[in-house]
């Protein structure tokens, strides 16, 4: 396709298409989207991604394309047995990981299971200020995000590694990376403990953190969102529990019991 009719199809300008090619346009993502249409291609084609580096990756990634969440599940699955890193039933049977957003209860819950099962009670984040030597806030205003991703995988590879047993409680975000969310799905049975966003926001000013009550209205619609955007991936616990039905000691004795039966250990 000539550079002018690429410009009529996407209607975008023949001197701002020459700027990107050149590598200094300075495009919007609409803009980007426009051009991707008009080509018929994907983003991650123009851009550059790695699943359009090479003929393998885009068939792999068409033969992908129309399937749906539960068979693209069976594919990871497979995919990490046969490369040797989906961690099996030995491999990840004495590690319970508890993921969640902050107030779903991973701190309390995950005390009280590590003393019912007499394991060791790890704050995944305790660990990651251990290895950077200052607290996650630090961490993340002077190195940046980038950085703390790789504490916090230093600090799950090494947890996984000198503990043969633990109840692990995760920071909220560890999901939205999928090579560390590889790595906790691998090697430690993971239970989502889930809450209504109020009991969230409750829990959270219970503990002393009252910024998100105060910042504004916004902030519980920000915590929907996040729940929302986030729930994707905590969908793929193996155990889900609801928090927010029922009193603690029925939610612990819930626990305890999928628990013991995902680690085939008797009461």
């Amino acid at each position: 396709m000539t550079r002018k009719a690429l410009s009529l199809a996407a209607q975008v300008s023949e001197r701002h298409l020459a700027n990107l090619e050149y590598g200094i346009g300075n495009a919007s993502i609409l803009v980007l989207l426009q051009i991707t249409h008009a080509l018929q291609c994907p983003l991650a084609e123009l851009i550059g991604d790695v699943t359009a580096g090479s003929p393998e990756w885009l068939l792999i990634r068409e033969m992908l394309k129309q399937c749906d969440e539960p068979r693209l599940r069976r594919v990871r699955i497979a995919i990490g047995e046969w490369l040797g890193t989906a961690g099996g039933a030995r491999e990840r049977s004495a590690h319970v990981a508890l993921i969640g957003l902050r107030g779903a209860g991973k701190s309390t819950l995950g005390t009280m299971l590590a003393e019912d099962l007499g394991f060791p009670f790890i704050e995944l984040s305790r660990e990651i200020e251990k290895f950077a030597g200052c607290n996650v806030g630090e961490i993340q205003n002077l190195y940046g995000q980038a950085a703390y991703r790789r504490y916090e995988r230093r600090a799950l590879e090494e947890v996984i590694q000198i503990y043969p047993e633990a109840v692990i409680a995760t920071p909220d975000g560890l999901v939205n990376d999928p090579a560390i969310f590889n790595l906790l799905l691998a090697h430690c049975i993971t239970v989502w403990l889930q809450a209504t966003p109020e009991d969230h926001m409750q829990r959270v000013a219970a503990q002393g953190d009252l910024r998100p009550i105060h910042a504004s209205t916004e902030a519980m619609e920000d915590l929907k969102n996040t729940l929302a955007r986030q729930a994707t991936f905590y969908w793929k616990a193996e155990i889900v529990l609801n928090t927010s039905e029922g009193d603690l000691q029925r939610i612990f004795a819930h626990l305890s019991k999928r628990v013991r039966e995902a680690l085939a250990m008797p009461r």
